[in-house]
Order: C-alpha cells, then structure tokens, then sequence
C-alpha cells in the first residue's frame, strides 16, 4: 500500500516538476535576485562595473520610507485603492445585475459591449481619452456644456488630473469584473428566490439577504483583484500626464519607473516595489479577514 502511495506521489511530482521549474526560473528567482538588489546601491555605474556595486542593507528602505516623493506617490495610489477600487465593484455589480435580469434585451450586446474595453489596448485607450480629456477639443467638455458647466481642464489642473485617470481607469476594468459577478450571479438557486419571495420579501430584501450572501466568495475574489489592479496603477498617468501636473499624478508604480529606468536607480527602485507589495499583502490580508468576520 504505502509502496503504491509513493509512486503515485512520485508520478504526481513528475507531472508538475516541468511547471514548477517554469514558476521557479521565472518568477520566484527572478524576485529573489530584485530583494537581493534592493539591499545594494545597484545604478547605471554598475551595468559597466558590477565591481563598484555596494550592499547597503536596509539603506534603500530607510530612504524610501522618509521620502516626501514616495509618500506623495503612495497619496495618489490609496486614491485610485479608496476611490477607484469601489466605484469600479459599484459599476460591475450594478451592471452585472443589469445584465443578469431576463427582462433585459439585448444582454449578450450588452456584455460585449461591457467587456471591450478590457481586451482594449490600453496605451492606445489612454490617448484616445487623452484627447477626449482636451480642454478645447475634447469632447467630454463639449457634452458638460450642454448642462451649463463651464469648461475643465481634466489633465492639466491638479485638482482633476487623478480623477480624469481614475474614471478611465474605472472604464476600462469593469468589464471584466462585471462577467465575473454575472457568473456569480447565474449559480445563485433559483430556489432562493422563489422562497423569500413567498416570505414577502420585496426586491431590496432579497438582494441584501439572498444575492450579496451568496455572491460573498465572488465579491471577496473580485475585490482582491480590483484593489490589486488600483495599487499597481502606471499605463494611464504614464501615458496621459507623464505624472504631472506638478507631481499629482505620480503613483508608486511610476515613481519605481522613474527612479529604476529612468534616474537607473536599480536598487532603490526594487525596495519601493517590495514596499509596494508588503502594502498590497496587508491590505489583501485586512480584506480577507473582514469578508470573513462578516459572513453570519
């Protein structure tokens, strides 16, 4: 028996052993040699005399941490976490549910529809509403005009730059959340229904105690996925403002860009992004833990 059980097991692993070969040489060293880095002052020097390259410990870090530059960036990328994230889960559920109803014609347009923007470029989506964006050209100004609203300079005020990216960004993703709860939405029993609707229950009492219940592990799913996406935000300011006006559109992601390929700041810009992902592993971990205090 215990023989058997081993050449299984054995089996088990010849099978896996190519995959986990691939995830080993092109993921988990290559993030092993960028923590590596991250210790040392790694720059443009280095690329032609890796002789002068320094370990600095935890040097990297102690700077990241008591720059102004990163915590401004990081201001702007809880932004897009805090504001984004939940307006993105609002526009997917809402459509979702939408979509999900019989009564609605058209759904499989609909969902196409929904869904293109996600397989969209998005370097070519983010100056296409470049241009929409244009103060004097654009046509978003030029409808906010029909309703009396003066003119707004999207991407060149400071004031509305992140929320010119932020409702790109919400746009183009919500797509992809939206089939995701549409499919959530589909393995709820009908049962359910049909039960709280003979207990009286009315519309709002059957979403708040049949759908969002049985829609919680989806919900969980598509909220790690979406705060994950708002955290490593850097197509749409890269492409639309370059991080200005004035700085306020520079997010982490784009500060790590800046510092490691532009200003080659290689170790420098690999401790930002391990900071980046302890933030992101915390907040992951705090989101969990919430869905599950909260289920009954």
């Amino acid at each position: 028996m215990r023989s058997d059980r081993r050449r299984e097991a054995s089996a088990g692993w010849m099978f896996i052993a190519p995959a986990v070969g691939l995830i080993a040489a092109f993921y988990l060293l290559p993030v092993l040699a960028g923590f590596v880095l991250s210790l040392t002052d790694f720059d443009l020097y280095a690329i032609g005399d890796p002789s002068v390259v320094r370990m600095v410990g935890a040097g990297n870090y102690q700077r990241v941490l008591t720059d102004a530059g990163f915590w401004a960036a990081l201001r702007h990328t809880l932004f897009f976490v805090f504001v984004g994230g939940p307006l993105s889960m609002l526009a997917s559920l809402g459509s979702a549910l939408l979509l999900h109803e019989k009564l609605v014609r058209g759904r499989a347009f609909f969902r196409t529809v929904y869904f293109a923007p996600v397989v969209t470029t998005l370097v070519a989506v983010a100056l296409v509403w470049r241009y929409l964006y244009h103060p004097t050209y654009g046509l978003v100004d030029h409808v906010l005009a029909w309703f009396g609203i003066a003119p707004i300079d999207w991407l060149g005020d400071p004031r509305s730059a992140l929320w010119g990216i932020l409702i790109l960004a919400v746009w183009k993703s919500f797509g992809y959340n939206m089939l995701i709860l549409i499919a959530g939405l589909q393995s709820i029993p009908e049962e359910l229904y049909e039960a709280a609707r003979l207990d009286g229950a009315g519309a709002w009492q059957r979403f708040r105690h049949v759908t969002l219940p049985s829609l919680g592990p989806t919900l969980l799913f598509v909220g790690v996925m979406t705060m994950l996406g708002q955290f490593q935000v850097f197509a749409e300011p890269y492409v639309m403002t370059q991080g200005g006006p004035l700085r306020s559109t520079v997010t982490v992601m784009l500060l790590m860009y800046e510092q490691g390929f532009r200003w080659w700041r290689m170790g420098y810009a690999n401790a930002i992004a391990f900071v980046l992902f302890a933030l992101m592993l915390i907040t992951t971990l705090i989101q969990m833990r919430l869905q599950r205090g909260s289920r009954p």
